[in-house]
Formats: structure tokens, C-alpha cells, sequence
């Protein structure tokens, strides 16, 4: 089984301090904090400094003493993220810059009025992007396992003033978040998906991710391939202090008659996409446990 459990690590008292902390000291305070804050995960936090220090040593080859200090950088990036993306629920999204690739082809999906299927990953900064979906954020609908929704929602609702997208929760029903899911489709909304997190071992699919085989779960591209919907691939990448981009990458149809399931299909391209955003990026990589095991 995976040892993530569909619950992120900080929880409502890690949100409240830091929104507190940026609405009244600000992000530059915030970020500095993380100087105090990061050292105090690496021994505390014996599971995900030991997936961070293999991710650092066996998937991208670094030295003991590089990943060292890769595993602080590591830590520090998710803070920045973690900090950023609270600030930008806070109403602070005006402090940072933007820069969008293959957006004008993306909104046109969206204007397209077929419903789209969105695929991202814990890498970047995906859940900053909901604040920049403008009219279209009522038809966003992120699903989200119920573990981490149901632990931060309140507490961001309070100080934020709420979210502009809608939430699907994944719970223990399965029937009822699919019926969920086709019910926002039919409706030609936007459904979005992270491809890189599993909690049921009996629905996954196996792939060579990074030169080694990680599991990946079967629903997202089970559906993206199936519903006969446009697929995109989206990354939300920190380029600066201050500065993001985001990413729009469209997948190909999938064929039936081929050797390879439809979702099998789906999965290369959505990994293709997903191991050129890492090796760009490899700091900005979420997923604090043992990935490859």
C-alpha cells in the first residue's frame, strides 16, 4: 500500500499561522520564516526526509552531500508553494507575475462548451490556478481525496472567504464520486484531476516513471480516455520569488483498436509531459514518500 493517505502534511494549525502571518506581516516575513521552519522537518519528519533523500539520490543520481542540501532546498520550495498558495486564497494574487503557455488554445476548449478533462500533478503550485479561472471557475470542479478536503477547508473558508471553484471529495464511495464526476461533465463543466496519487493498491496502473516503475491511479485516465472529452495536461511552475508559469500540454486522442488500454495510452502522454516538468524543475516534486517502492 502507499504510505501517502490522502492527507497533507501541516494540517488547519500550519494554514491559520501562515495566513496570519501573511495579512499581517507579509510574504517576505513568511518566506524567512521557512530559515526556522525547514530544519525543524528534516529530523521530525523521518518518512518524508527519507523519500526526499532518495528521490535526490537514486531517481536524479546526486552525491551524499548534494542531496543534503537538496533535501532542505526540497523543503524550503514546498513552504514557498505552500505559503504562495495560501497568499493567493488570502486575496494577495496581485503580488505575483504570470506567464501562460498555450493559454489562448486552452481557453478556447474552455469556451468550446464540451466539458474538458484536466489532469495535473503535486508538482508546482496546480491549486494557485483556481483564482486565475475567472468566469470559468464555476465550472471548475477539483476532485480532491476527502481526508485532505475535509482538514483544511473550514479554515481557509474562514479567513478567506471561501474558494471560486467547486470540489468533488473522494471518499470511500466510489459509485457516488464517479456519478459525481459525469454529472459536472454532462453538465460541460471542467473536471480536474491530480494523475500522480493512488489510495486504492486495486486501481492503479504500473509505468516506468524516471527510470524506475511507479504506480499511478487507473481513475483519472480511465475517465479521461472514456468520456470522449478534450484532455489537458496542466503544471503550475514557480520560476521566481514572485513569478509563476502555467502550462497547458494536449493530449491525443486515444485509439481503441491499439496493442495498449486507452487510459495505458493516456498515461505515457500524460508522463511524457510530466518527466520533462521535473527534470526542469526537480525541487518543485510533492510527493514526500516513497513513490518508487
Amino acid at each position: 500500500m502507499p504510505e501517502w493517505k490522502g492527507k497533507t502534511r501541516g494540517g488547519s494549525l500550519g494554514y491559520r499561522i501562515f495566513i496570519a502571518i501573511i495579512k499581517h506581516l507579509g510574504l517576505g516575513f513568511a518566506y524567512a520564516l521557512l530559515v526556522v521552519v525547514v530544519p525543524y522537518f528534516v529530523p521530525f519528519a523521518p518518512k518524508s526526509t527519507k523519500a526526499s533523500w532518495k528521490y535526490w539520490r537514486e531517481i536524479h543520481h546526486k552525491t551524499r552531500l548534494q542531496s543534503a542540501g537538496l533535501v532542505l532546498k526540497h523543503y524550503f520550495r514546498f513552504g514557498q508553494v505552500l505559503i504562495d498558495k495560501v497568499a493567493a486564497l488570502a486575496g494577495f494574487d496581485k503580488k505575483f507575475e504570470y506567464q501562460f503557455n498555450n493559454y489562448e488554445h486552452f481557453l478556447e476548449l474552455l469556451d468550446s462548451d464540451s466539458g474538458v478533462v484536466l489532469i495535473g500533478a503535486h508538482f508546482g503550485n496546480w491549486e494557485i490556478g483556481g483564482n486565475f479561472f475567472g468566469n470559468y471557475a464555476s465550472k471548475l470542479n477539483i476532485v480532491m481525496y476527502d481526508a485532505e478536503y475535509e482538514k483544511i477547508k473550514d479554515h481557509i473558508n474562514a479567513q478567506t472567504g471561501g474558494r471560486n471553484y467547486n470540489v468533488i471529495p473522494v471518499n470511500d464511495d466510489d459509485m457516488a464520486t464517479i456519478f459525481n464526476i459525469k454529472a459536472a461533465l454532462d453538465k460541460r463543466e471542467y473536471v480536474c484531476f491530480m494523475g500522480d496519487r493512488f489510495i486504492n493498491e486495486n486501481k492503479i496502473i504500473s509505468h516506468d516513471f524516471l527510470g524506475k516503475e511507479a504506480k499511478f491511479p487507473a481513475g483519472p485516465f480511465l475517465i479521461g480516455s472514456r468520456m470522449k472529452k478534450p484532455v489537458v495536461f496542466y503544471f503550475s511552475v514557480k520560476e521566481g520569488i514572485h513569478k509563476y508559469s502555467f502550462n497547458f500540454f494536449f493530449a491525443e486522442p486515444t485509439k481503441r483498436n491499439s496493442e495498449k488500454k486507452q487510459e495505458v495510452q493516456l498515461l505515457e502522454q500524460y508522463l511524457d509531459v510530466l518527466e520533462k516538468q521535473v527534470k526542469g524543475h526537480p525541487e518543485q516534486w510533492f510527493n514526500f514518500y516513497d513513490f518508487w517502492k
